[in-house]
């Protein structure tokens, strides 16, 4: 099992999909990209139906189920397309899309749709080009790396590419966006960690959804880029039926931990065609978030976010716990503990201590 899996005759192969959905599957990869690394075939438990790993991965009938509000570019990449390879949606940073590939596609990501139709890489031409409007733009304070995945490319051309926003002045952050740590390990290896030393700060933010992807190889790869120095942040996705309960998502919050790794963010699911039976309802997220909160460290608490359809960016979500009230005809809050009980707390704290 060295091969990642691309096409139906694999799936069939490795006993992936069931014989009687074979053609509403090959639908299914018609329209969206299809990668299995070998790391995460190994992960796979084909005993389980809900098998946390196949879930993510394996091609799913319910993909060619599209509702009314699910959208092509849900959180409007396209909008904010300043010239290939550049997505300039806030106003101190921009994403930076070197490559448009990926060692595994997710099945609830609208990019295993846009990816299909793209090509490998920028080329030369348009790598500079991006570099250039980088260059133009002094307000961009941070470029964030994704894609596709940057950590699939080899470390010389990472390397350069690094060396360029090295060389921008008004740059001084950046930061990648990347699954490999956890899907394909072997790439974190001692000539991407030199590749990755840079006179400015580098930030890795790893998409894992469940602690399952925690392998030894993952572990190991993790610890690589930390005793490097790299500070490493989380993001997640909430999936329904997969990580949208308490015991999995506190495991999860705790093994980022336990790897060195501070939660991020937690995604609530975007809108993207194809993946209603991967949302969960944003009442669901908050219940999660207020259990977490109190009973977990606070280490592990992530922000709930939800990225607003049509590009205008990532708002937290979680639950409120501050409220305004009314105490003796005076205004004054009431807050929630993590145990759900209200306290009061005044509006305005006078010293009414006299000489």
């Amino acid at each position: 099992m060295n091969k990642s899996i691309r096409t139906l005759e694999a799936l069939i192969q490795h006993e992936l999909v069931n014989a009687d959905h074979i053609v509403e599957i090959e639908q299914v990869i018609e329209h969206f990209s299809l990668s299995i690394s070998p790391q995460m075939q190994q992960k796979i438990d084909k005993t389980k139906p809900d098998d946390p790993i196949a879930k993510q991965f394996v091609p799913h009938i319910e993909e060619l189920k599209t509702t009314a509000f699910e959208y092509h570019d849900p959180i409007g990449d396209d909008v904010h397309t300043a010239v290939k390879g550049i997505i300039h949606r806030y106003p101190d940073r921009c994403l930076l899309t070197p490559v448009l590939v990926c060692p595994v596609y997710c099945r609830f990501c609208f990019r295993r749709e846009k990816i299909a139709a793209s090509s490998e890489k920028l080329t030369a031409v348009e790598l500079d080009n991006a570099f250039t409007y980088i260059n133009h733009h002094p307000e961009i304070w941070e470029v964030i790396l994704t894609g596709g995945d940057p950590f699939i490319l080899k470390p010389a051309a990472l390397k350069k590419i690094l060396d360029r926003l090295n060389a921008i002045p008004h740059v001084e952050v950046i930061r990648f966006h990347t699954r490999v740590p956890v899907v394909e390990s072997a790439k974190i290896n001692a000539d991407m960690i030199a590749a990755l030393k840079c006179d400015k700060p580098i930030y890795v933010v790893l998409h894992a959804n469940h602690p399952n992807e925690f392998t030894p190889e993952a572990s190991q790869a993790c610890a690589a880029l930390v005793d490097a120095g790299i500070p490493m942040l989380s993001q997640t996705v909430l999936l329904k039926d997969l990580n949208d309960n308490i015991e999995t998502l506190s495991t999860l919050m705790r093994c980022f931990i336990k790897h060195r790794i501070k939660p991020y963010y937690l995604h609530h699911a975007d809108l993207v065609r194809g993946t209603q039976h991967f949302r969960t309802s944003i009442e669901t997220g908050q219940q999660l978030m207020k259990q977490l909160r109190g009973r977990f460290s606070g280490l592990c608490q992530p922000t709930y976010v939800l990225d607003i359809p049509g590009g205008f960016g990532k708002m937290p979500i979680g639950p409120c716990y501050l409220q305004a009230g009314e105490k003796a005809n005076e205004i004054a809050y009431h807050i929630e503990d993590y145990h759900g009980d209200i306290h009061a707390y005044p509006s305005r704290l006078i010293d009414k201590t006299t000489g």
